[in-house]
């Protein structure tokens, strides 16, 4: 049997053979590859440079087309981020400048690359709310029709040729619907209503019926086959406060967000949470359109994780556990014990930005910008769900949403917020990847 030698890392046990330490210098594999591990990064950064690939360009059409393209990986690099996020320029972007980045978006379509060009449209719908009619017709042409958002405000002519395209096209039919919800104009909307009176008959290929797909666009048809919206177009971003904000006090805040509540969830047992605290009757949140004081949508956020949770409330504060919760599916056994709060550390910060933004700013979510906001269009991850009231049996309206990536560190997915007015119910959902 051939003798093993000891390792000669202190405090290392490993044995190996001669054969090994001779090729080692008398380290065991493990202790050898750490040593190389870190004699690389040493290398590294005693070799890294910084290149700023920003230096010298102001036009933000420049910046952009750097911001798209991708960067060459190099451990001896480290690329200098530029002094804006993506998003911030976009928004200050002006129409001559939009539509340079339009043009480019389209360079990159006939170059091959479908994702850029993508991914430069819907910034520009997001944080510009611009029209894509001029470009529409090549999407056409090459059959995309995803996502949907691209066909916002899409003229009369491209409607039609999506709605011909519609009835012929089984291999596009679900991005197609997903498109005209978008435009949805009076002649979608009629159409839908046709739909629901009398199903078309590949209808039986789509997992929801035709006129479901309104929601996608943020509206549904009525009884008597009218549109209604189901989002506000008003809409300010729920941003962390700059820490040199020495003078603000949270009390004063027109939003106030993940403020504990004493009472308890009936399923799990673990403390209910204020989401946000709203007074309505702030000139900031007027477009809610609600006579009184506050509103407060609370929630259990565990779960809510598993199922669709509805509040009583007034206009005065009132935010009780509705008995028209009932469990659909699994939700956690009573466990008062375990409640981890960490999140509330983060109530503090959170306040409502001083400007709106633009309605849908948010509405594509992985853009990677932040999309805590109250009003505007929903950042859904998955389908757009709009509960059912749990009194009038009408889908509810989005109101808002938190980022949970935006409150903790290794947080992930977002809490919808929605309200029947009417009934004064409110119910929160939530999604993730």
């Amino acid at each position: 049997m051939t003798e093993r030698l000891p390792c000669r890392s202190e405090g290392c046990s490993a044995t190996i053979l001669p054969a090994t330490a001779a090729k080692t210098g008398g380290y065991c594999m493990p202790c050898k590859q750490e040593m190389e591990r870190k004699e690389r990064q040493r290398f590294i950064e005693q070799n890294r440079r910084d290149i700023n690939l920003y230096e010298g360009i102001t036009d933000p059409v420049e910046v952009l087309k750097i911001m798209h393209a991708p960067l060459k990986r190099d451990p001896l690099i480290r690329y200098i981020p530029y002094p804006q996020k993506r998003e911030e320029v976009y928004s200050a972007l002006s129409p001559g400048e939009a539509e340079r980045m339009l043009n480019f978006a389209l360079d990159l379509l006939e170059a091959g690359d479908e994702d850029t060009c993508q991914e430069i449209l819907v910034s520009l719908v997001c944080y510009q709310n611009k029209s894509l009619e001029t470009c529409i017709p090549t999407l056409l042409e090459r059959s995309i029709y995803y996502p949907g958002i691209l066909f916002k405000d899409a003229s009369a002519r491209s409607r039609d040729e999506l709605l011909q395209q519609v009835e012929q096209d089984s291999d596009h039919r679900n991005h197609l619907l997903l498109a005209l919800a978008w435009i949805g104009d009076d002649q979608v909307v009629h159409q839908f209503q046709e739909w629901r009176s009398d199903s078309p008959s590949w209808a039986e290929e789509l997992y929801v019926p035709p006129e479901a797909y309104a929601h996608e666009g943020g509206w549904e048809l009525t009884e008597n086959g009218d549109k209604r919206r189901l989002f506000f177009n008003e809409s300010f971003a729920i941003e962390k406060r700059v820490p040199s904000e020495s003078t603000w006090i949270a009390e004063h805040e027109p939003a106030q967000f993940l403020k504990e509540n004493s009472a308890l969830c009936p399923w799990c047992g673990r403390r209910l949470t204020t989401l946000t605290d709203l007074d309505i009757s702030h000139p900031k949140l007027r477009f809610l359109g609600l006579s009184g004081e506050r509103l407060r949508v609370s929630t259990c956020v565990t779960c809510s994780c598993y199922d669709t949770i509805y509040m009583d409330v007034d206009f005065h504060g009132k935010s009780n556990w509705s008995q028209a919760n009932s469990r659909q599916g699994y939700v956690p056994e009573p466990d008062s014990e375990e409640d981890d709060r960490s999140y509330a550390a983060a109530a503090q910060s959170l306040r409502l930005a001083d400007h709106p933004r633009n309605s849908y700013y948010a509405a594509y979510w992985t853009l990677g910008q932040a999309v805590s906001q109250i009003g505007g269009y929903p950042a859904w991850i998955q389908d757009a769900v709009y509960p059912t009231c749990s009194c009038c049996s009408y889908s509810m309206t989005f109101i808002g949403q938190l980022d949970w990536e935006q409150i903790e560190e290794y947080g992930e997915g977002i809490y919808y917020m929605f309200l029947c007015a009417d009934c004064q119910v409110t119910a929160t959902l939530f999604q993730q990847t």
